[in-house]
């Protein structure tokens, strides 16, 4: 019985990080090549479908630390799944007038590099047990130049998201109403932007700790 849920753990989670993965090469294929042929301005339009699958696909991941089926620690996944799908429905789908600004595309490609190598590193362990040595030194390394990226970009795309949310007064309820709450969208942007201070370099540090013990452990073996 064990053998058979470990089994069938193992081909979900394969299935998981392929499918995902292709959904992510999708917005890598499409980011470069509207980038070359059509300029930034028309990258949003290019990737919006498979960036919001793969991107809100990622919830899954959230559901599989709860169950245990994965060893991911929910304080390091939570956070980290929950920016991006901010970003990627709160600000880029939510706010058409910032879906043209260059740093959609260094958004969209910091992401989906990281995220081409991190489930097909996943998914090939599932798949056959072990990953090769190469992909495991991708998997822990490349995240040194594109969480930079990624992360400026996510800031920059909030920052500059911030006229347009005050302007439009999207998601915000006002009093009085028969909850008697309000809720200002612009504030919850700052609020949003002031825990990047603090929160971005622990994540940095939780995963330079990862890489540390990651690249350590593939020595001695």
């Amino acid at each position: 019985m064990a053998g058979s849920l470990s089994l069938l753990r193992r081909l979900y989670l394969s299935i998981y990080n392929w499918t995902v993965f292709f959904g992510w090469c999708q917005v890598l294929y499409f980011a470069v090549k509207t980038l070359t042929e059509s300029g930034h301005e028309h990258v949003y339009n290019a990737v919006e479908k498979p960036l919001l699958l793969a991107q809100t696909a990622a919830v899954l991941e959230i559901l599989h630390g709860l169950i245990g089926l994965v060893r991911s620690p929910i304080s390091a996944t939570l956070p980290q799944i929950g920016s991006r799908l901010y970003v990627t429905w709160g600000i880029l789908w939510s706010f058409p007038e910032i879906q043209k600004h260059v740093l959609v595309s260094s958004l969209v490609i910091s992401w989906s590099i990281t995220e081409i190598i991190r489930y097909s590193f996943f998914g090939t362990k599932e798949a056959f047990g072990s990953a090769p040595s190469w992909l495991l030194w991708l998997r822990y390394s490349t995240f040194l130049l594109l969480y930079p990226s990624g992360i400026t970009s996510e800031v920059g795309l909030i920052y500059n998201a911030l006229p347009y949310i005050k302007g439009s007064e999207k998601y915000c309820l006002r009093m009085p109403n028969e909850w008697n709450f309000s809720f200002d969208y612009f504030y919850a942007a700052i609020i949003a932007l002031g825990i990047y201070v603090p929160g971005s370099p622990h994540m940095y540090t939780y995963m330079l700790g990862q890489r540390k013990k990651a690249l350590a452990k593939s020595k001695r073996e």
